[in-house]
């Protein structure tokens, strides 16, 4: 069994309101959760404080997104002060719409998590190619490049969770393969190794996110170098529950 502590983060995207969101937040409360998985619920931002309230303790809350700075002339964004401020830990940055239905770039997502670390956000950062990217078959060089603007903001990696989400794989129903995720994953793992460190390439939780379902999640779960999932439309279902139990050992 890995030593790293399986994270399973549900991203409810543009979804939901307080009398659905509220009932989902019954069923996760009253649910047998995994003991030894980390479950943490992506909010739209007007809900981080109906969520956190709502929630059970054990279950954290992210919020979607965050802007690089702590407060100014910034129409309809959030800080990580204001995410601390609702009693939330963690932020997701970076995730796909993000990048290719809002334009933002490498740069500023880089720029994006070293403030939210410097404020003592959690961040879980996502990466992933593009379909027309993999059938040209450079995968690696994209997901490399993403990863080395997160990295070269990073200075605590105890505080990031990186998210492979092929772009390809999500809300698509298609999933990668276990042994695509896997095959990825490993790549990812040798990359931080040799680019940041042997023990922080022992201790980053790589999570896999696109499609994950029910179904899916348990055979991608026992793939050695998956250290749990970041959950797109399932995770607005009663299987997200499934989901989270998905590591059995």
């Amino acid at each position: 069994m890995s030593p790293r502590k399986f994270f399973v983060g549900g991203n409810w995207k543009l979804n939901g309101d307080k009398k659905s969101l509220g009932e989902l937040i019954n069923t996760l409360n009253s649910a047998k959760l995994h003991a030894e998985t980390e479950v943490v619920c992506g909010a739209p931002a007007i809900y981080l404080d109906f969520a956190r309230s709502k929630l059970d303790a054990k279950i954290g809350v992210a919020a979607q997104n965050c802007y690089k700075v702590a407060k100014g002339a910034f129409t309809g964004e959030i800080s990580p002060a204001m995410i601390k401020d609702c009693g939330v830990h963690w932020v997701i940055l970076g995730h796909s719409e993000r990048r290719h239905v809002f334009g933002e770039s490498d740069e500023l997502i880089g720029q994006k998590v070293a403030h939210a670390l410097e404020s003592g956000l959690g961040v879980i950062a996502c990466i992933g190619e593009k379909l027309d990217e993999r059938e040209a078959g450079i995968t690696e060089k994209v997901v490399f490049a993403q990863t080395k603007v997160i990295a070269d903001n990073v200075k605590d990696w105890s505080k990031v969770v990186l998210a492979y989400e092929p772009v390809w794989a999500i809300g698509t129903g298609k999933t990668a393969s276990p042994q695509q995720a896997q095959e990825v994953h490993d790549k990812l793992r040798k990359w931080v190794k040799d680019n940041v460190s042997e023990a922080v390439a022992s201790s980053v939780r790589i999570i896999y996110g696109g499609s994950v379902t029910g179904g899916t999640c348990k055979e991608l779960g026992s793939q050695k170098d998956v250290d749990g999932f970041l959950v797109g439309g399932a995770s607005l279902k009663p299987e997200f529950v499934e989901i989270i139990n998905a590591r059995t050992d």
